[in-house]
């Protein structure tokens, strides 16, 4: 019931928040062209929310260079994902794997029935069978909580609002007493605060999701100490070797489990996910509420010895 309650609860905010988005993207549509700017704001929403729905889980696959991974090929890969996605009551997702050595891993698709779960070379190096099988059950809660579209719906609004406000660059400008023509100094305020404002309810909107897969995925897997444990493992060698802002994998940066790129102190309020250490806390917060089970012997039994390779050469 307190699992129930606080999926209500987070379902309520992502909703509020897309709501919010939308009314910014309404509101900023009409503050640039009137009535014609209200209609272009809301088509142009559509369009892109349509590309978002329709043809995200192939950009972002193609932006990570993600290679498909047969059963042949990836046999106690795959298992681990089948007995996941049964236990969750979804369907097999695809599995691709993309040839990167920083470690992370990411979930992509409109809903389970076009899902697709993608790992790196350095996760599959990096972590153990059952840290690993922790974070596919982590990417699988996001594929059943439809979050990659609620993510794609919300980067696709605040791209709206980007992509007004520089329209608003070119409008005439006028001043205070032209009733005509908007004052440089409000259209200066629009253009910055507008896409700051769509880039954090964003931003509000994933870290929730993050919170909320990492929950759902302790709990599918049974073990949520070995997600926090991934966690870890995952911070350090993504700080290590975090990916170039400038990287085509850098703009699936929101889709993936960890941070991939660089930036403390201030830079840190942008990101897309929650601090790591306030993640791995809840999940020991949660470990301590579950009963006590084997949970490593349970990951062997699906994934084999650990010293052994996940996939074959």
């Amino acid at each position: 019931m307190r699992h129930h309650h606080s999926r209500c609860r987070n379902g309520l905010k992502t909703a509020s928040l897309l709501g919010l988005l939308t009314a910014l993207v309404i509101a900023f549509g009409h503050w640039v062209g009137g009535g014609p700017g209200l209609i272009a704001a809301t088509v142009l929403s559509l369009a892109m929310n349509a590309g978002a729905y329709f043809w995200s889980d192939r950009l972002a696959l193609r932006a990570m260079a993600a290679e498909p991974v047969t059963e042949r090929q990836a046999p106690r890969l795959h298992a681990m994902v089948r007995e996941l996605a049964a236990a969750a009551g979804q369907p097999m997702p695809r599995l691709h794997i993309s040839h990167i050595a920083q470690p992370n891993a990411f979930a992509t698709g409109r809903n389970p029935r076009h899902a697709a779960v993608c790992v790196t070379d350095g996760i599959l190096r990096l972590l153990t069978p059952r840290e690993l099988r922790a974070v596919l059950g982590h990417e699988l809660s996001h594929v059943r909580n439809r979050d990659i579209l609620i993510s794609s719906v919300a980067a696709a609004l605040a791209g709206v609002i980007t992509s007004l406000a520089n329209l608003a660059l070119f409008l005439p400008l006028g001043t205070s007493d032209d009733e005509d023509t908007p004052n440089p100094l409000a259209v200066l305020l629009m253009v910055i605060l507008g896409p700051i404002a769509a880039g954090l309810i964003q931003l509000a909107v994933s870290r929730g999701r993050e919170y909320e897969a990492d929950a759902d995925g302790a709990r599918l897997s049974g073990d949520p100490l070995a997600l926090a444990d991934a966690l870890e493992k995952i911070e350090h060698w993504t700080r290590r070797m975090p990916l170039p802002a400038d990287a085509p994998h850098a703009a699936q940066a929101h889709l993936m489990i960890a941070n991939p790129l660089a930036g403390d102190g201030l830079a840190a309020l942008f990101h897309t996910h929650p601090p790591t250490a306030d993640r791995i806390h809840r999940l020991r917060q949660i470990a301590g509420r579950l009963p006590r089970r084997a949970h490593g012997a349970r990951a062997d039994d699906v994934a084999g010895r650990e010293t052994a390779p996940l996939t074959r050469r």
